[in-house]
């Protein structure tokens, strides 16, 4: 996570917009991802203007700025509607569930954890874009209320016994045959040892009745 900047003490505060609960789901990732996608959206030159402080966005002019605030509150304002429906990116997922990136990804493949679509950005300084799933956050703030999490985890436990359980029984098989296996080969290793040792030579064949 980017480093947050220092709000200079000679700014003017041209408008603040609180982010509410329903926005943030708790949050503090996610309040600072929509602080992130609100500067997105300014220009260039607007988005240094644009703070984040105790979950309350702020736009704030320096002494001496010539910015258009006007457009940059605009824009803020606008996006703001919306806020509350802005996907839920993974790293956000996993601090609201409190949950890890392996147990996202697989309540994901298995559907309980429902994509929304996906998204592709380009990382910072590299050439490569990755792709990854996001979330509607009304689906994610069901998920946290009926701590379906906890619930899932339990699912999963069960599940693990279970696999265990199976494994261990097609290893106990393995083993009884691989025993039966060895337990016939030395019969018949012990039958061939006996039959040899008491045929020596040409004439104990012909006494067995072998040469007729």
């Amino acid at each position: 996570m980017a480093a947050r900047r220092k709000i200079e003490p000679n700014t003017k505060l041209v408008a603040e917009w609180p982010l509410s609960p329903t926005a943030t789901l708790g949050s503090s990732i996610r309040a600072r991802g929509i602080f992130l996608e609100m500067r997105a959206r300014l220009p260039s030159a607007s988005r240094k203007l644009l703070h984040i402080e105790s979950r309350v966005l702020s736009l704030r002019l320096p002494e001496g700025s010539d910015a258009d605030v006007k457009a940059a509150k605009a824009i803020v304002s606008n996006a703001m509607q919306d806020v509350e429906e802005l996907p839920v990116i993974p790293r956000e997922v996993e601090d609201i569930l409190t949950i890890s990136s392996g147990e996202r990804h697989r309540w994901l493949k298995d559907g309980r954890l429902q994509s929304a679509g996906t998204r592709t950005v380009k990382l910072r300084g590299r050439a490569r874009k990755i792709t990854f799933h996001v979330f509607d956050p009304r689906h994610i703030e069901d998920v946290l209320d009926r701590d379906l999490v906890s619930a899932w985890r339990e699912e999963d436990a069960a599940v693990a016994v279970e696999n265990r359980r199976r494994a261990a029984a097609k290893a106990a098989v393995k083993r009884a045959q691989k025993r039966e296996r060895e337990a016939a080969r030395a019969i018949d290793s012990s039958w061939d040892e006996d039959s040899h040792s008491k045929l020596h030579g040409w004439e104990d064949f012909e006494g067995e009745g072998l040469l007729r």
